[in-house]
């Protein structure tokens, strides 16, 4: 089985010959449904007014419906060809729109109980700088708390919160990482964005990700150290820097927080409204909201509403790309079939749905079961399954115990 396109390990290097069509709030993106706009969110931190403003936008000019996505943004589909400049004066009134030059390039996961402050500090630097509008729409930051969730995620640039208020910063997969104080660390993102822009020019690739440089020009952390210094941000090496792993939170009640999970990572706006106070969007397609932690919360609108409360809920482990029929390369309408099969198929192991070869929003971070659609039916590892047919033999690929990130018949990626 191939390896997904984002997870392959980079032996030679990535040679774009297009420019980079990742769409956004502006740049709209015709899908078989209709046109779609992804509207970043940095951290997933929305106010009551902008969560409203999006509703408001879906209903105005799409289908009703809100999609969440693997980096905690916000997708509307089944837009009109002729609404951008609606869409646009809504979203910027709403101040999701701050600036309009780099809102493809403002994509920051963050951990959901974690301080804001760095991410707000991270986003407008990016937005102030004009070198940064030159990244790509998937180059990705992590603002990580310490606990070592976002930071699983497979970013460019993460922000490892330490002890004594310390950040590390580390190069995508780098082993060694630089610390700095946090109070620096939205600096030191910045000048890891010129450095590898730097190295980009160099190379000539067109790289957009920090794992497509080749070998020869990786972002070293020592070298990143030497150019910190001298751009005045006091800084330290650290070889073999630690790394932290959490699993991302539960759904369910969280000290003041619920942590509500979407199926599949699509409500719509009248489930969206359910949500009480300012919902802060994760990369795993949930919301958290604070302050309604409480048992009048979770038994209230939210789960009759078809949103996720339960921590031990099958769809909490499923996930699933758009599909047919607002995806004109999917092969099966995979949301239809996840829907289908949810409560037949449940395992310790996640498994993502996928329409095609691409794998689009696959998990990260974490071993999965790989199911791709095919014209006959669905493929898992060597086994080719009607689709008919697909419930025990996706149920056992679940319960297949993982050995060292690998898995028997290759179901299993990581």
């Amino acid at each position: 089985m191939p390896t997904p396109p984002s997870a392959a390990v980079r032996d030679e290097p990535v040679i774009r010959d297009r420019g980079d069509a990742c769409p956004g709030a502006l740049r709209l993106h015709g899908a078989d449904d209709g046109y779609l706009a992804r509207v970043r969110i940095p951290g997933g931190l929305l106010t009551a007014a902008q969560a409203s403003a999006l509703a408001l936008a879906s209903d105005r000019f799409g289908d009703g419906h809100l999609g969440l996505t693997s980096r905690g943004n916000v997708e509307l589909r089944g837009l009109a060809d002729d609404c951008g400049a609606g869409l646009a004066e809504l979203l910027d009134a709403a101040g999701l729109l701050p600036a309009p030059s780099h809102e493809r390039i403002r994509n920051i996961v963050a951990s959901p109980f974690g301080d804001p402050g760095q991410v707000r500090a991270l986003d407008a630097a990016l937005c102030a700088d004009p070198a940064a509008a030159g990244l790509s729409g998937r180059f990705l930051f992590a603002v990580d708390d310490g606990r070592g969730d976002v930071a699983a995620l497979d970013p460019d640039v993460t922000l490892l919160e330490r002890p004594g208020g310390r950040t590390l910063i580390r190069l995508g997969a780098e082993p060694d990482a630089v610390e700095v104080a946090s109070a620096d660390a939205p600096a030191a993102a910045l000048e890891a964005v010129h450095y590898f822009l730097e190295a980009v020019a160099d190379v000539g690739t067109r790289a957009w990700r920090v794992a497509e440089l080749p070998p020869e020009s990786a972002l070293l952390a020592r070298e990143f150290t030497v150019r910190l210094i001298a751009a005045g941000v006091a800084s330290r090496f650290v070889p073999e820097a630690p790394r932290p792993s959490a699993p991302p939170p539960a759904p369910g009640v969280h000290g003041d927080a619920l942590c509500v999970l979407v199926p599949l990572g699509r409500l719509t706006t009248a489930q969206w409204r359910e949500l009480p106070g300012a919902p802060r969007t994760t990369p795993w397609r949930s919301i958290v909201v604070t302050g309604a932690g409480t048992a009048g919360v979770t038994g209230g609108a939210v789960a009759p509403a078809g949103l996720v409360v339960d921590p031990e809920d099958p769809w909490r482990s499923v996930t699933a790309c758009t599909g047919q029929p607002g995806c004109v390369k999917s092969l099966a309408d995979v949301r239809a079939d996840a829907r289908a099969l949810v409560a037949l198929t449940t395992g310790p192991l996640p498994v993502h749905w996928s329409g095609c070869e691409r794998r689009c929003g696959h998990p990260r971070g974490t071993a999965w079961v790989d199911l791709v659609a095919t014209a006959e039916g669905y493929r898992i590892g060597e086994h080719h399954v009607a689709a008919g047919e697909l419930a025990p033999v996706l149920a056992a690929a679940r319960n297949t115990p993982q050995v060292s990130g690998s898995s028997s018949e290759g179901a299993v990626k990581k």
